[in-house]
């Protein structure tokens, strides 16, 4: 992997295309309330990104099997350049907001799985896990940037300047992978009259453990990114600062959290060439599960705690991404990546969808007097659900680690 260019370029576009997606989160806190909108709204605008993200991976995923993932990763991330701009300049209310920011995420679904199959074609099972693990990296290190870049952006410009900022990195994005894909062939892999997707991946026992561990771990993940950074405003918000600087600086810790989640990233899908995808996988779900647990309750706690608790969470959170990505390459049949993905991504993007807006309603629930102001002081019974999602990680590592070792 030593000055391999061809990953470098994969991961630096995917580094400018996915600045927006954590463009809603970090200005969240400001947005819902210059949009004037209850919990419960302001999540169904993440969930509308997560439902459109999921099937587009559902259709887009299963399209690359049959066209190849170069076609539908070039022309979806010139989709998401188009979408993101309309987005930063179209979304003034909640209705062109939904509309708008599903529209991104439908743009996005083919730029996801299609990298990584392209990655598994060219790399070993050896090597498979840490390169994986850098891809999933450059993500992680985009969203700590977008969320930096609102953090500054905030206080002086509003949500205006923040979603224009950002939602600019897609068009960089794609220019920048249609000059690293320029020279690579687009490879199908044909699938044999007697290849059935009931036995490739619905009776492959491995591959639908790996699915599952994928959709709870999704469930927890994408929950947590959707409202980290409105807790953390919130946890600021208890000393008085004004809003749009709280908004701020709560955009600018969690996007510490995701550099937690870079270094995640490669060490664990490094390790997990090493020591094996399950027990990768129980480790850091163990731990994850804890920090959901923990999270919501510490509001009023000593902010470096909280930052503290939020490090370990986001690394953990996010580390086992990977490996799940990398063990489900290496347990399906060529032809069939691109089915197993589909399914893996609809269910598990469907899941985060629905986490998002379960978050927000129970924040609505166990705080009825603030839904119309936003000053949530109760975040630990929303945290705890999306515990339940690595509560489902785990339970799921632990059979995989007792009765196969995902290599």
């Amino acid at each position: 992997m030593k000055r391999d260019w061809w990953l470098l370029g994969i991961c630096s576009s995917r580094f400018f295309t996915y600045l927006v997606f954590m463009t809603y989160a970090a200005a969240l806190p400001v947005v819902q309330r210059e949009w004037r909108m209850s919990a419960t709204a302001a999540g169904s605008i993440s969930s509308g990104f997560q439902i459109g993200f999921a099937v587009s991976l559902f259709v887009l995923s299963e399209l690359a099997d049959r066209v190849g993932p170069k076609r539908v990763f070039l022309w979806s991330n010139v989709s998401t350049a188009l979408a993101s701009l309309a987005f930063a300049i179209l979304a003034r209310g909640y209705y062109a907001g939904f509309l708008l920011y599903t529209l991104i995420g439908i743009s996005l679904g083919g730029t996801y799985t299609t990298g990584i199959m392209m990655i598994a074609d060219r790399h070993p099972s050896q090597t498979r896990g840490k390169a994986v693990g850098f891809f999933i990296a450059s993500t992680s290190l985009s969203y700590a940037v977008s969320l930096g870049i609102s953090g500054i952006a905030l206080p002086y410009g509003g949500y205006h300047l923040s979603f224009l900022l950002t939602c600019l990195g897609p068009l960089a994005g794609s220019i920048l992978l249609w000059i690293t894909l320029a020279s690579t062939p687009a490879s199908i892999s044909p699938r044999r009259e007697e290849q059935k997707f009931s036995v490739e991946v619905l009776r492959n026992k491995p591959a639908i453990l790996l699915i599952m561990a994928y959709v709870w771990h999704n469930w927890e993940l994408m929950g947590m990114w959707a409202w980290t950074p409105a807790f953390l405003s919130a946890c600021l918000a208890v000393s008085g600062p004004e809003a749009l600087k709280v908004a701020g600086i709560g955009a600018n810790i969690v996007g510490a959290f995701h550099l937690m989640g870079l270094l995640a990233s490669i060490s664990m899908g490094f390790l997990s060439d090493r020591l094996g995808r399950a027990i990768m996988i129980l480790l850091l779900g163990s731990l994850s599960t804890a920090c959901s647990f923990t999270m919501g309750w510490l509001i009023g706690f000593p902010l470096v705690l909280v930052i503290v608790i939020g490090m370990i969470y986001g690394f953990s959170a996010i580390g086992d991404s990977p490996v799940l990505s990398a063990g489900l390459t290496e347990k399906v049949e060529t032809s069939y990546r691109g089915a197993a993905f589909a399914l893996r991504s609809f269910l598990g993007f469907g899941a985060g969808a629905i986490s998002s807006l379960t978050f927000g309603a129970i924040l609505d629930w166990a705080n009825p007097m603030s839904s119309e102001t936003g000053s949530y002081i109760t975040w630990g019974w929303s945290y705890s659900v999306l515990g339940l999602g690595g509560l489902g990680v785990v339970w799921i590592a632990f059979i995989l680690y007792r009765t196969t070792v995902p290599r």
